[in-house]
């Protein structure tokens, strides 16, 4: 059951079958996400807009301009604590893979755009984030680099152990080869 709250619902130009709608949608969104970030823009072109939105594509996740008080509803209906007034325009971005990569994605067009787009907040598996919070995700290395550090840290010890296990063989192979040589007098 969706609720609305007061004279928000009335200030809107959709009826409530829209607003019902819109804020299903949201909620498939989150439901999907393992983190959202939301972020203040203002001055953006469609152009500006449509890049950022294909970035974040290609790092697994989606960014969309949402209507605040219907996403504010449809967190609250997830189970979202959120205590924020989202005011102004707001991009959000839904990271459904990697939320370091989406987050590096929405920092840098933050860091390209300066004031234009801005950080509200965030949330990682329903955890409230900070902008700064967000930034440090953002330098994060990708999910991909982090496996990789991690599967060779763990896979350093073994290949260790094979190389002293192998040393004791290799060293009688090494004097035999240098015994069955003939030796060069000059």
């Amino acid at each position: 059951r969706i609720i609305f709250y007061g004279k928000e619902d009335r200030n809107l130009a959709f009826t409530k079958k829209q607003k019902e709608a819109m804020v299903a949608k949201y909620e498939g969104w989150l439901e999907k996400s393992q983190a959202m970030f939301v972020m203040s823009y203002t001055g953006l072109s469609n152009k500006e807009v449509e890049t950022i939105r294909r970035a974040m594509r290609e790092s697994g996740g989606e960014a969309h301009v949402v209507k605040n008080t219907l996403v504010k509803i449809a967190m609250i209906n997830q189970g979202y604590e959120i205590d924020e007034v989202m005011t102004e325009t707001s991009l959000t971005g839904f990271a459904y893979t990697d939320p370091a990569a989406t987050a590096k994605v929405m920092a840098d067009a933050a860091k390209e755009h300066g004031e234009k787009l801005q950080f509200k907040l965030g949330f990682l598996d329903k955890a409230e984030l900070s902008a700064d919070e967000i930034k440090a995700l953002a330098k994060l290395p990708p999910l991909p680099v982090m496996r990789a550090q991690i599967l060779g840290t763990i896979l350093a010890p073994a290949s260790k152990l094979v190389r002293v296990i192998n040393e004791p063989g290799s060293q009688v192979a090494r004097v035999l080869k240098a015994y069955s040589e003939p030796k060069d007098e000059e």
